[in-house]
């Protein structure tokens, strides 16, 4: 492994720490970000609380300087849930101190991680009583768990830490699904149909997307089988209009135009011009054709032209605690008093979105959360103080009918967690 390898994953954990980025905005394309690190990287996310707690079992007191704390973690990340060599995890650790410039604390670590070494087993023996370090997860996020799912909470604390499943969306404008499933297994790629999905395949692998048949020529997406449900939900027919509202990165933008591309419009807006543009990129790549408006959904007057629409899709901002599995960098991002921010974004865009719905039109509210409160709460206060709002349920055959809408956890039915609930405006 190259040397710099461990560094760059030690420069990017200090940012995402310090400045709160994500790992997404962190390791862009342009970064030439090597698997080594980005196995460190998100490994270290995935199991920070785990590692935090062997750390603070072997330190009297946690390094001031947020650079020595961070290599502390990657040597112990990689001695224990990569089970790379000792000696050279612990040589290449203590070596970053110096290109860091931070040599007065190679003895701590270089000490640290040999007691580590020398005492892992009876270090987890110990923690092994202690409920952050076996469920992994931050002390908020635990308790509102326990609080929203008290019979499912260990579950989803599980699956939050499991690598997730790589799953494509097969464009059905190019081919059928059992179509290029013939193609992966004439290619020697492993793969399965989604259980749920109806143009999902599961890789047995994941793999690089330029490795995927056609990919270039738009013939498949990487898009997880709950994300991909919401296009059925819209009940598309040729003429409509539709808005998705909050569209970036535009994966549920481009499977509304797969499945109906003859709509009369199809608005994606968004708040961030520069996430605008991977959804022009992903538009492209398929051959696909939609309006873009940068603009806040909070702020209809500035961006829409007054015509109703007779679709919309709100894939609401939310504590996305349904896709920790995949990026497990939100346990670090995310607090519990930002919820209550979100909530409160939530209820004003429906607000907001409703009044630009036609007579007979449908809402499809969408989060990635497992929280209540951004869901059946958020749904039901709305329709309590909506009476022309009536909620459309069916018998899905995924996912968890709730009062109010359909949830699925992390992991059930090879999907990431999410909740969708379908309101139809009355026609009076």
């Amino acid at each position: 492994m190259n040397k710099n390898e461990r560094l760059h994953a030690l420069k990017i954990l200090t940012c995402l720490l310090t400045e709160k980025s994500s790992l997404s905005q962190l390791m862009t394309p342009t970064a030439e970000v090597s698997p080594m690190t980005k196995e460190i990287c998100f490994g270290v996310c995935r199991h920070y609380f785990r590692l935090q707690a062997i750390a603070g079992y072997l330190v009297q007191k946690k390094p001031k300087e947020i650079e020595v704390w961070v290599a502390l973690l990657i040597g112990i990340y990689q001695l224990h849930y990569m089970q790379q060599p000792d000696y050279a995890v612990v040589q290449e650790t203590v070596a970053l101190l110096g290109k860091i410039k931070k040599t007065w604390a190679k003895g701590l670590v270089n000490a640290v991680l040999r007691n580590f070494c020398r005492q892992h087993e009876e270090i987890l023996q110990r923690l092994n009583q202690d409920p952050q370090f076996v469920y992994g997860q931050p002390q908020w996020l635990l308790n509102r768990l326990q609080k929203n799912w008290p019979r499912d909470w260990q579950a989803i604390a599980h699956a939050n830490d499991e690598r997730p499943p790589m799953v494509l969306r097969v464009n059905i404008q190019k081919n059928s699904l059992a179509e290029y499933l013939n193609i992966l297994k004439a290619q020697g790629i492993a793969a399965e149909a989604h259980p749920v999905a109806p143009e999902g395949i599961i890789l047995a692998t994941p793999c690089d997307v330029h490795q995927l048949p056609g990919f270039a020529e738009g013939w498949v997406s990487v898009q997880d089988g709950a994300a991909q449900l919401a296009a059925s939900l819209l009940s598309l027919k040729p003429g409509l209009r539709l808005l998705d509202a909050c569209c970036a990165p535009g994966g549920k933008t481009c499977h509304i135009l797969e499945q109906e591309p003859n709509l009369a419009t199809c608005i994606a807006l968004d708040v961030d011009e520069r996430r605008l543009q991977r959804v022009q990129d992903n538009l492209n790549r398929l051959g696909l054709h939609a309006t873009l408006k940068q603009g806040d959904a909070l702020t209809p007057s500035v961006w829409w032209d007054g015509q109703p629409f007779d679709r919309i899709l709100l894939d609401a901002p939310c504590s996305a605690t349904g896709v920790i599995r995949r990026h497990s960098d939100i346990k670090l991002l995310r607090n519990d008093e930002e919820i209550d921010k979100i909530i409160h974004i939530q209820q004003e865009m429906l607000e907001c979105l409703w009044a630009l719905l036609a007579k007979g039109g449908l809402l499809v509210y969408a989060t990635c959360s497992v929280m209540s409160e951004e869901n059946e709460q958020q749904i039901a206060h709305f329709v309590a103080n909506h009476p022309d709002c009536t909620i459309i349920k069916e018998p899905w055959a995924w996912g968890r009918a709730t009062e109010h809408g359909q949830q699925i956890l992390p992991g059930e039915q090879s999907m990431d967690g999410f909740f969708y609930a379908v309101l139809l405006k009355d026609r009076k």
